[in-house]
């Protein structure tokens, strides 16, 4: 009978420099727009423009992190658009439904 050799010990593979650079670049990015949504809160007055603002800033950081962590930015672009047109309607869907809920409250009133 031949015995086998099982390998118990860990291989450690090379750093890989590249993927390290890219997610710093990500953190880095989602950071700087996490960021840019903390100053707007504390310097706009609330209204339209900022929630505006705050929508646009986390549908983009949404995109970002479904192109960098769900691998789809080298998936071809129906899938990318599959994805992404549902999400839009469905963000114009909760601002119709709020839109039309507010208008009914008023008109009881």
């Amino acid at each position: 009978m031949a015995t086998q050799q099982n390998k118990s010990a860990l291989e450690v593979m090379p750093r890989d420099e590249a993927k390290i650079k890219k997610i710093w670049k990500t953190a880095g990015i989602l950071l700087l727009l996490t960021l840019v949504e903390f100053v707007f809160a504390f310097t706009l007055p609330r209204g339209f423009l900022l929630y505006f603002i705050f929508i646009a800033l986390t549908i983009w950081k949404a995109k970002y992190i479904m192109m960098e962590f769900m691998h789809l930015g080298e998936e071809a672009k129906p899938l990318f658009y599959s994805i992404i047109v549902p999400l839009i309607f469905l963000v114009w869907l909760v601002i119709a439904l709020v839109k039309e809920g507010s208008d009914i409250f008023i008109m009881r009133w």
